[in-house]
């Protein structure tokens, strides 16, 4: 893992936490607001923060790390992008929100929305670490 690499996990890191905080503490926060003793006031939620931080670098790293292993050179970045978003999104997103339908009283109009809000971010990520390339050469290694 050289210093691209690092550097787009980094980048990777801190695009899944803006987005995030996009989606989750501004679009969807009325909605979570709404439920009320379901979920963490904003008070006792910033004692959590940290977990928060932790998740999307783990987010952030892995979709580098995975996107590293599967990049082809002969496709085009933003159709590798949308395949690998899409994919995660199959993998993680679709399933955990079903998941937390099934166990938590959600509404199933908050779950649609997150649901559609979590496959967009995890397409924008995917596109993202594709225009990234972690396995890319930098301009300087080329001839």
């Amino acid at each position: 893992m050289d210093k691209r690499f690092w550097v787009c996990g980094l980048v990777m890191s801190i695009a899944a936490l803006l987005l995030g905080f996009i989606v989750h503490g501004v679009l969807l926060a009325p909605d979570y607001a709404a439920l009320g003793a379901m979920f963490r006031s904003d008070a006792d939620s910033r004692q959590y923060a940290h977990w928060m931080v932790l998740a999307h670098v783990l987010v952030g790293f892995a979709m580098t790390w995975l996107y590293a292993q599967g990049f082809s050179g002969s496709r085009s970045a933003l159709f590798q992008g949308l395949r690998f978003g899409l994919a995660m999104a199959l993998f993680s997103t679709v399933p955990g929100y079903l998941i937390y339908y099934a166990v938590q009283p959600l509404p199933a109009s908050l779950v649609a929305k997150q649901l559609l809000a979590g496959v967009a971010t995890m397409l924008l990520l995917g596109l993202l670490v594709a225009w990234l390339q972690p396995r890319r050469k930098v301009l300087a290694e080329l001839p």
